[in-house]
């Protein structure tokens, strides 16, 4: 028995012996492993830097093995070594940067260096990642660290945080750069269109579409315009970032804010008294829009040369306009004179290539004279009236109370008709005629005939008032009356019994 039990204690003695030189070969490669990783670069990261100084002594390759218990000269403790090589330890929510070095359906695998391994997981990996062909091993990305160690021992990172940071982080450039972006336009509502940036959605408004693209619609109807926006939908479009909020999720664009150098270059050439000569391709109740190829461009033919300016209601013609659509449609062919450009938008006029009506009005109409003008419009400042196809004046409200105390204009004076004016003032600079209504002598009649109807029945109302009077007075005489009968009747005659007692006796 004792010789079995020696043999057996020699077994667990040479078994024990495998073990630790396996181990020590273990570690032996371990430490290998660690010195070339010090001759390495440094690994950077966005917000976890190590930095490991290794110094080198001539004598360093001839020390010997550490004994237990016994320090060298060269040796430092652990403390003293992360004071001299400090280690960030990273909190939840800082950004990391790692090398892919798995990768699986449901999983990430990133080399985070000294930190370890971190890993990516399900939906935090397919949102942020778009794994599909996008990514393979060796990749450097950027994650959100979310916990600092799962049961595995692997820190738990998020790709969708931070590709939802670097998106902001590259919008805001963007934006700040003024950079061209091509999106696609994924919806649309009266406002405007929906499109994405970097995943994020983003609004185009209508007011910020370019020429092209801007629904014009002659009677204004909202649901003809959303009609013309969808037609946009699934189309590319060049934009500009305009406004990013990050905070508040707010990404605003814009197309007209795209234009070319090219472009520029040819509006810049253009200038204030050029006449050119275009199709209207909108009407809208504050004027009608004209394109038309810029003078420098005139023989082109290509429609993507042409720009597009407006004509506001006031450059129409020298009358005054209530609706652009009386005087102009859809597709007509006009010329006009340039007549501003201010910030690449160009305005236009038709009238300026006529004659100015007021420039020899004094020779036709003088202070003083009474003509006969057509009611235009009324409204609380007075009356519009024209006296001819071009000239108007205006009779102020001032005057016309000083005529008719206690009246309103639209008593008096009814639009469409035509009436006497005297002309108080002109100003031909200014297109301005002042103007006073002249009672005539039929108005005047009418006046006087009001007035005598208006005493008439002022004493006819009188008159009858007092009849009434009388009638009321009448019938209180008669009832009272009639109520002093009623009491002598009902009153006993108290002297009969006196004479009786008289006779009696």
């Amino acid at each position: 028995m004792a010789g079995k039990k020696n043999i057996l204690d020699k077994l667990a003695e040479e078994v024990d012996k495998i073990e630790i030189s396996g181990k020590k070969k273990e570690v032996s490669e371990k430490r290998e492993l660690g010195r070339k990783k010090k001759q390495e670069t440094s690994i950077k990261k966005k917000k976890v830097k190590v930095k490991v100084k290794v110094k080198k002594s001539s004598s360093e390759k001839s020390l010997p093995r550490r004994q237990a218990g016994k320090k060298g000269k060269n040796e430092l403790s652990m403390e003293e070594l992360l004071k001299e090589n400090p280690i960030e330890i990273p909190e939840v929510g800082d950004v990391l940067e790692g090398k892919v070095i798995e990768i699986s359906s449901s999983y990430i695998l990133l080399d985070l260096g000294p930190l370890g391994t971190g890993i990516v997981l399900g939906k935090e990996m397919k949102d942020g990642l778009n794994i599909d062909g996008k990514i393979k091993e060796g990749d450097t990305v950027s994650a959100t660290l979310t916990s600092l160690g799962d049961e595995s021992g692997y820190m738990e990172l998020s790709v969708r945080e931070a590709s939802y940071e670097k998106a902001w982080e590259d919008i805001e450039y963007k934006r700040d750069a003024q950079k061209t972006i091509i999106t696609k336009v994924l919806d649309a509502n009266r406002g405007g269109l929906i499109v994405e940036i970097n995943g994020i959605s983003s609004f185009l408004p209508v007011s910020q579409l370019s020429s092209k693209n801007y629904p014009r619609v002659e009677d204004g109807s909202k649901s003809r315009i959303l009609e013309m926006l969808k037609n946009l939908i699934g189309r590319e479009l060049k934009v500009k970032i305009i406004s990013a909020d990050r905070d508040e999720e707010k990404l605003i664009v814009s197309e007209k804010a795209v234009m070319s150098s090219e472009e520029k270059e040819t509006v810049a050439k253009m200038k204030a008294g050029d006449i050119v000569e275009g199709e209207v391709s909108g009407v809208v109740d504050f004027g009608a829009f004209v394109k038309f190829f810029p003078p420098s461009k005139k023989d082109s033919g290509k429609e993507d040369d042409k720009l597009e300016g407006l004509v506001h209601i006031s450059e129409l013609a020298w009358q005054l306009i209530n609706d652009p659509r009386e005087v102009i449609k859809k597709g007509d062919i006009v010329k006009a004179q340039i007549i501003g450009i201010n910030n690449m938008r160009v305005s236009l006029s038709l009238k300026a290539l006529e004659k100015d009506p007021w420039e020899n009005i004094e020779k036709k109409y003088e202070t003083g004279n009474v003509v006969k003008g057509k009611v235009d419009k009324i409204n609380r400042f007075g009356v519009f009236v024209y006296l001819d196809k071009n000239i108007h004046g205006l009779a102020h409200v001032s005057e016309f109370q000083e005529m008719y105390p206690g009246k309103r204009m639209d008593d008096v004076i009814k639009e469409g008709e035509s009436y006497q004016w005297k002309i108080l003032s002109i100003e031909p600079k200014n297109h301005r005629m002042g103007l006073a209504l002249v009672k005539d002598k039929s108005s005047k009649k009418k006046e006087a005939e009001s007035k005598h109807k208006e005493v008439s029945d002022k004493q006819q109302a009188v008159s009858k008032k007092a009849r009434k009077k009388e009638e009321k007075k009448k019938v209180k005489k008669v009832i009272e009356k009639k109520a002093g009968e009623k009491k002598s009747l009902a009153t006993p005659d108290l002297a009969k019994p006196e004479k009786n007692k008289k006779s009696a006796k």
